[in-house]
Order: C-alpha cells, then structure tokens, then sequence
C-alpha cells in the first residue's frame, strides 16, 4: 500500500466519523430535553389541588384508600402510584318525584326537594360502599320509603289541612335515614302535591255544592229579613195612618199644617234651581186657607 493509498482510507474514515458523533451529539440533546420534561412531568404530577367547599382522599395504587380526609388547599402524591379523589361538600340540591297513596286511598304525587351533603369524616368509608355519586344511590331509595310511610297515616284532605305537619313528619324520618349513610340533609320540604284527576274533580264538585248550599242559605236569609222588613214597614205605615187620623180627628188643621210644610219644602227646593220659574200661589200650595179654616177665623 503506498502513501496515497493510506492518505485516502484516513481522509475517508475520518469522514466517516464525522457524522456519527454528530448524531450521537443529537441523540443526547434529545435525551436531556426529554429527561427534563418527565422530571418537571414527575414534579408537577407530585401535586393536587382541593378548592374550596371540596374535600378528597386519597387512592394508593398498592395500599389502597388511604383513611385520612384532605381539606381545601395544595398537598403532595406519589406520582402514578396515588390518586385523588375529589368530593363536593357543599349543599346540594335534589328534586325527588314520588307517587304513594293516602289513608282513604287515594293516588298522592309528591315532589321534595332536598338539600344533601356528605359527612366529611367519612369520607373515605362513602367512597369505598358508595362512590361519588352517593345522592343518587341512596336519596330516591330512601325518600319513597319515608314518603309512602308517612303519607300513609294521613287522608288526601289532612295532607292539605295538615301539610306543615306532614312535612315535618318526612323531615325527621329522613334525616334518620340519611344518617345511616352518613349523608346529612340540610333541609327537606315538599314543593307540590297533587292528587288523581278523578279526586280533583270529586273536591271541585263539593266545593261548587257547597257554594251553591252557602248561597241559598243566604237567599233564605235575605228573603226572611225582607219580610220582616216588609212587615216592620207596614206597621210603621199602620201606625203612621192612624197617629195622622187622631190628629186630623182632634184638630181639623192638621192637614193644613202638613200643606205648608209641603209648600216650604217646594219653595225651597225651587229657589236652589238656575232656571227661572213663574207659579202661582196654588201650585206653590199656598192657598192652603180651607173653608172650615176660614169660618173658624170668621167666628
């Protein structure tokens, strides 16, 4: 092999190298860029957050659920290994629809509304029996059973008449039961009731009879009182006729007194009025000197 051979096959090799720590150059960046990222990945997957009004437990991948309940704020995990598990324990509310019959057995539809929350030091023993959505495994189970109970004791009329009593009633029974799960109601209270359509009409058709009993019981009143009126009238006419009649008896001017009585009240009726009017003393009733009146002043 001469000089220019061996001059080639470095130059060539040397070439040939070149390249290859280039690559392994970008290979490494690579690597590094990479490592940083699941580093800060790792970092950042070490914390969750607990807002506020939640609560969470934690689950360990090789412990399981751990009993500690983690209030609101920034806490630490095992990256892949523990998961949080948030819960809402703020109030929430919960409409209920449930059909049940009365005592005199009649079909009641009852909605409740119910403001529900979990028991946060149980956290962790709801989750494990119940999951997250607790509310809607147990409080339409549990709210007919109460309703049907309760409403049982009680007529359609007494639901109405006696409905605060009824809620109070439902209420109490709830709550208990709501205990037992370790769920905890901050208000119960029904926001409708009611009946078949057949039981509306039957109170409707009562209430109309009894409007119409009401009013001609009123009629028979009003017709009684207009007799007596009537009656009380007369009387007081019977009377009025025979007072005037001994009066006219024992004074024959009697009448002519009511004549200019009658006269004054004419005259002055008249002289309110703004249309001029021209009468003589006859229509005014002035001329009320009779004959019998005359011959007396005459004797």
């Amino acid at each position: 092999m001469d000089m220019r051979t061996l001059s080639k096959n470095v130059k060539n090799a040397s070439q040939n190298v070149k390249p290859r720590g280039s690559l392994g150059g970008i290979f490494a960046a690579v690597s590094g860029v990479i490592g940083l990222f699941s580093i800060g990945a790792g970092a950042l997957g070490s914390f969750y957050n607990v807002d506020g009004g939640h609560r969470a437990v934690i689950f360990n991948n090789i412990t399981g659920l751990k009993d500690k309940v983690y209030n609101e704020g920034t806490h630490l995990k095992i990256p892949f290994i523990e998961t949080p598990v948030i819960f809402n324990v703020r109030s929430k509310p919960t409409l209920i629809e449930s059909p049940t019959g009365s005592k005199d057995l009649q079909t009641v539809n009852i909605t409740l509304r119910v403001l529900a929350k979990p028991d946060v030091p149980y956290l962790p023993h709801i989750y494990r029996t119940l999951g997250t959505n607790y509310d809607e495994r147990v409080l339409p189970s549990i709210t007919n059973e109460v309703l049907k109970s309760v409403v049982a004791q009680f007529n359609a009329s007494q639901l109405i008449t006696q409905r605060e009593k009824v809620s109070a009633l439902i209420r109490g029974r709830l709550v208990e039961r709501a205990q037992e799960f370790h769920i905890i109601l901050d208000d119960v209270a029904i926001t409708h009731l009611s009946f078949s359509k057949e039981y509306s009409s039957a109170v409707e058709a009562k209430q109309v009879a009894q409007q119409e009993a009401e009013k001609a019981k009123f009629v028979v009143e009003k017709a009684e009182q207009d007799k007596k009126s009537a009656i009380i009238k007369a009387q007081g006419e019977a009377t009025s006729a025979k007072v005037i009649s001994d009066a006219m008896q024992k004074n024959p001017n009697f009448i002519d007194l009511r004549r200019i009585e009658a006269a004054k009240d004419i005259a002055k009726l008249l002289s309110k009025s703004s249309n001029k009017i021209y009468l003589d003393s006859n229509n005014l009733l002035f001329g009320t000197i009779t004959k019998d009146l005359k011959e007396s002043n005459d004797e």
